[in-house]
């Protein structure tokens, strides 16, 4: 079999060198963080060239407004427009070394609790990829709620967290109409303990406390089913922005500033991850690319991939860095998730029997007859305590 040898740089043509010139800049710059001279560049891999023939492919690259020159003698860092370049160049690279077993953790997963191994997916490309991540998801159906926690917030407002069996965590604020101690407090919390299992009835509540009891579980109940009948905006969980602190780019508090500002807008972070969803393929966004999704000012950029059930796009995923990242590698990491994650979502939707929906705007969900908010044996019961005449 005749094995190809490289082409040396040398025999490309003009515009090819250029552009190899453009790469190996770039992911030099990647890789150091440092301005590239042409000297630096020649011992970097490119010694069929002469410090000439790089400093004159520079000086066009400049013109062209790829480059930037850092100051009047000095080395050369890429612009958004030679990042765009680099990322697209790699998009469809075949296959690099990527340690397979960064989400095997993930491919692993045996479990009803779906939101929760979402929400744990997130946290690890956060960690594997060291960037802020976000992620948007279907709704689970045949969820319920297996427990409501009380916390005192002061003297007259608590606050009420809902779980549910799929590992879904859910807050409400509620108003007290008087002040309650903490063994009040305390006490209407095993009164919707009871009130979800029936188990371990409560018969020490004074006459204002159970009122306060009944009102409470029936307010959050109605919340609940509220939202989870109508949902017009996928789940988004978000998850990593302190890892950007890591990146010598957003040292800088203004930087830092538009990257939060961005992450923290749920409507435009739903609007990405939607598109990347529609186009169903890997997707990036780097630096003005973002200015129609509200960060005119951006110096980050978005990589973002979708994930399947059963080959079916259901969400999407989304890395939040700054504009120097390995993209090459990310591209990578990015499409080993959707693999984990889509096998292991697949698995475990048909083992456990669950359906999903996508969000629809103005469709309130009804459940089939018997499809249980509550307990795996119980009908949602609100309470009506009104004495009649």
């Amino acid at each position: 079999m005749k094995v190809w040898k490289p082409v040396s740089i040398k025999r490309m043509g003009k515009q090819d060198r250029e552009r190899k010139v453009l790469l190996g800049l770039v992911d030099y710059y990647i890789r150091t963080g440092k301005p590239v001279g042409s000297n630096t560049l020649k011992e970097a891999g490119f010694g069929d060239l002469s410090s000439a023939t790089i400093r004159n492919y520079f000086a066009h690259l400049e013109e062209e407004g790829y480059l930037l020159q850092s100051y009047s003698s000095g080395g050369r860092i890429p612009t958004p427009l030679a990042y765009r370049f680099y990322a697209q160049f790699y998009l469809q690279e075949e296959a690099m070394d990527v340690e397979e077993d960064i989400f095997q953790p993930l491919r692993a997963f045996d479990s009803r609790e779906i939101a929760l191994f979402l929400q744990e997916a997130a946290e690890a490309l956060s960690g594997n990829s060291q960037c802020a991540v976000f992620l948007s998801a279907p709704r689970f159906d045949h969820d319920f709620v297996i427990d409501l926690k009380l916390v005192s917030l002061d003297a007259y407002r608590c606050l009420c967290i809902l779980i549910t069996d799929f590992g879904v965590v859910q807050t409400e604020i509620l108003h007290l109409p008087l002040k309650l101690s903490a063994f009040a407090i305390k006490r209407i919390e095993s009164y919707f303990h009871w009130r979800l299992t029936g188990i371990g009835k409560i018969d020490n509540l004074d006459p204002e406390e159970e009122t306060i009891a009944q009102t409470f579980y029936n307010e959050i109940m109605i919340r609940h089913i509220v939202g989870y009948s109508n949902f017009a905006d996928e789940d988004i969980y978000r998850t990593g922005f302190s890892r950007l602190l890591t990146y010598a780019d957003f040292q800088k508090t203004s930087l830092l500033v538009g990257g939060l500002a961005l992450f923290e807008d749920v409507a435009n972070m739903r609007r990405l991850l939607k598109e990347c969803r529609s186009l169903d393929q890997l997707k990036f966004w780097i630096g003005d690319d973002l200015t129609a999704y509200g960060a005119p000012d951006a110096n980050c950029s978005i990589l973002a991939i979708p994930y399947y059930i059963n080959r079916k796009a259901v969400g999407a995923v989304g890395l939040l860095g700054p504009t120097r990242l390995p993209y090459r590698n990310l591209f990578k990491v990015l499409r080993l998730f959707s693999e984990s994650v889509s096998e292991a979502l697949t698995r475990n939707i048909y083992k456990f029997k669950i359906n999903f929906r996508q969000p629809e705007k103005g469709i309130v969900y009804s459940q089939k007859a018997g499809q249980r908010l509550i307990g795996q044996s119980r009908l949602i019961l609100l309470e009506d305590k009104r004495k009649e005449n």
